[in-house]
């Protein structure tokens, strides 16, 4: 289990399906359908949240606030800023267990010691792509919802990032990097964090599962003669560690030598001392360094 470690973030408990976090100041309580066991919740700050997100039996759900929420407020780590904002399906605009993934980026962008260019597929609100600026590499930041591009880049200026070399696309993913090949555009690594479950522009449904090795595949023309990194990222129950793990052996490993390596990232959680699974992660990277 590969853990984020915060200052500015904390799941303070767990149970009966939900968690109790602390983001900067706020406290918020969200469901979380892997937290199936029972808890007497003694720690008096679950009586004490900010907003409480109530899922709903026929899909989607609503924030009930209890006491005065900022429309938007920050949190920080390692000197990049997130802007945080109460979203429809219980979301904040941030995931805090991929940090251990944004120090991973970090510290392989800083150690190749010449310029990196990043894909970064699926950006979302850019967390990743803010860790790589900061890293010194140069970054594509594609996703397809023009609010989420926006919403990176004030992530960006609010981290003092703006002036960064980064280019903000909203585009389709898979159509982006088709584009790139026929430009014969490269990169030196690929973040990728595909949704689970969507539906495509035609009405197609798209299922992670079924889709994922093309969509690694598809990347393998965009990939430099030396590339330093692939990364990617699920939240999809059908997926573990050890599949993604094995599908990057497959398709880079084989072609490229380096080393994968997969497991499920988390977050400690305050109250029992254990670690809360959040989602997985493979990564295949150049040299043989475990993640």
């Amino acid at each position: 289990m590969r853990t984020a470690q915060w200052q500015d973030y904390e799941v303070i408990d767990t149970g009966e399906g939900e968690k109790l976090e602390r983001w900067g100041d706020i406290l918020l309580i969200r469901p979380d359908p892997q937290i199936i066991w029972k808890s007497d919740r003694a720690d008096p700050r679950w009586g004490a949240a900010h907003a409480h997100y109530f899922r709903s039996n026929t899909g989607g759900g609503h924030w009930e606030r209890y006491q005065k929420l900022p429309d938007v407020w920050e949190i920080g780590r390692g000197g990049l800023a997130f802007r945080l904002k109460p979203m429809g399906f219980k979301h904040t605009g941030l995931f805090p267990e991929q940090a251990v993934n944004w120090d991973f980026m970090e510290e392989k962008i800083r150690c190749a010691d010449r310029p990196v260019k990043v894909l970064n597929l699926f950006a979302y609100t850019g967390a990743a792509t803010l860790a790589c600026l900061h890293a010194g590499a140069s970054v594509t930041h594609v996703d397809a919802s023009k609010g989420m591009v926006q919403w990176a880049k004030e992530n960006a200026a609010a981290s003092h990032l703006e002036d960064k070399p980064v280019r903000w696309l909203v585009d389709d993913c898979i159509k982006f990097v088709q584009r790139e090949q026929r430009r014969g555009n490269t990169y030196d690594a690929v973040i990728m964090d595909p949704p689970s479950y969507g539906r495509g522009p035609g009405g197609e449904v798209w299922r992670l599962e079924e889709q994922l090795h093309d969509l690694v595949k598809l990347c393998l023309p965009v990939l430099s003669d030396d590339p330093l990194f692939f990364l990617l990222s699920s939240y999809a129950t059908g997926l573990s560690p050890a599949v993604m793990g094995y599908l990057l052996e497959l398709v880079l490993q084989k072609r490229y030598g380096g080393s994968v390596s997969a497991d499920e990232i988390g977050l400690p959680v305050t109250d029992s001392g254990l670690i809360l699974p959040c989602g997985s992660t493979a990564i295949w990277a150049a040299e043989n360094r475990p993640l």
